[in-house]
């Protein structure tokens, strides 16, 4: 008797759960973050109608999005298992590390892992392409363009008003849409680096193929990247050099990236249209009874090493993983704030070990003067990581795959 009445206690609360929430998870953001937590929700076998994925914008907005964008070969195993590769991109071979005026240098190659590349360079668009395409094979409910306009969390559920004037309940509410730096609440862990980063497409005189170079000057670190018929420009300089660089007209412009970067690639033969944006860390691990935040949304880092996308594609591996352990609607409230807890703890040393080396490399020329003893001894260890060979694996393998 006792059994019987047990069994059908647990099935009335399973199906007042189902009808209590209009979805399992909610997805609030559909970048590339948000998109691969919907895919591997419903590889891992959540009902994909049961999943809703919201986003401002419109798909056509964000496939014309040509930000460059950079992924760890780690993504791409990700996105494999996702079932969104191949992507449109650039491979990196080589990763070639080194100071302005200084001897110190490194060379990261994928030869020495076994790898086929150490990553990836995309446009932001090409990279949303086939993770959409995906999307609409599972079947998941993608709702864009539509604005979340608030979400209240109580013990039951979550509730999201939209824009439109609905609302949608769920079990879960994913927060996966961070913005930028400066135009994010302030979290627990926020620094300010003082720092403008210039981006912009260029090309070269003497390419090298599958080579990216991570060049460290006197305001921060200068990055180009292998991308189609040249390289992606990411230049760290302080506000008022930006400024400064985007005041420029295009020949002077290139005078001054040669001068920062130097000849390694030849003569800078062409620069494009430039853009800006503000550089700081914002960071905190937050998650409530029915209330989680991934990707950019916890943690938006400096993009020295290319890591903040890679590390909310983690983000999302471990998550996905973590909710359908057991169906959301058998789960009692505190169960899933306990899933959501073990989420944090999980992700912990990752999240933790990535902000420590973008922050610390970050740092060394943001809140250091010219030639000053930090900057002076990351130039130094640059040179060390050749021949300290067990720290430059330690590194590589970080920026490649994280601790997963």
């Amino acid at each position: 008797m006792t059994d019987a009445t047990s069994t059908t206690t647990v099935n009335t609360e399973t199906i007042a759960s189902r009808i209590a929430t209009d979805v399992d998870v909610a997805i609030c953001g559909a970048g590339p973050v948000g998109q691969m937590l919907a895919l591997l929700l419903a590889r891992r076998g959540m009902d994909a109608r049961r999943i809703a994925l919201i986003d401002a914008k419109s798909i056509e907005q964000a496939m014309q999005d040509a930000r460059s964008i950079a992924l760890s070969y780690g993504s791409r195993q990700l996105l494999e298992s996702a079932g969104a590769w191949p992507v449109t991109a650039t491979e990196i071979h080589q990763i070639h590390v080194s100071r302005r005026g200084h001897f110190g240098r490194t060379l990261i190659d994928c030869k020495e892992y076994g790898l086929p590349a150490l990553g990836y360079v995309a446009r932001y668009g090409k990279l949303v392409e086939p993770l959409h395409a995906a999307l609409q094979r599972a079947g998941v409910d993608v709702r864009r363009p539509l604005q979340v306009a608030a979400v209240n969390e109580s013990a039951d559920m979550a509730t999201l008003s939209l824009a439109d004037g609905s609302s949608l309940s769920a079990a879960v509410v994913v927060q996966a849409e961070g913005g930028t730096f400066n135009d994010q609440a302030e979290k627990s862990r926020r620094h300010d680096y003082q720092q403008t980063a210039v981006i912009a497409h260029v090309t070269v005189s003497t390419p090298i193929l599958q080579r990216a170079f991570e060049r460290f000057t006197e305001q921060g670190p200068l990055a180009l990247l292998p991308q189609e018929d040249g390289y992606a420009l990411v230049w760290c300089v302080r506000p008022d050099t930006a400024a400064e660089l985007l005041a420029l007209d295009d020949e002077a412009f290139r005078n001054a990236l040669q001068n920062a970067f130097g000849e390694r690639l030849g003569q800078i033969l062409t620069a494009g249209r430039r853009f800006t944006y503000p550089l700081g860390l914002n960071a905190q691990a937050q998650a409530g009874a029915r209330i989680v935040t991934i990707g950019n949304a916890a943690q938006t880092l400096h993009p020295v090493a290319g890591q903040g996308l890679n590390l909310g594609l983690r983000d999302a591996a471990v998550l996905s993983r973590l909710l359908t352990e057991t169906p959301l609607s058998l789960a009692a409230p505190e169960a899933i704030a306990a899933r959501l807890q073990e989420f944090i703890r999980q992700r912990g040393s990752d999240r933790a070990a990535t902000i420590r080396i973008t922050d610390s490399m970050a740092r060394a020329f943001a809140g250091s003067a010219d030639g000053s003893l930090p900057q002076t001894l990351l130039a130094a260890g640059l040179g060390a990581l050749d021949l300290v060979r067990p720290a430059k694996k330690l590194l590589a393998e970080q920026m490649m795959f994280g601790w997963r």
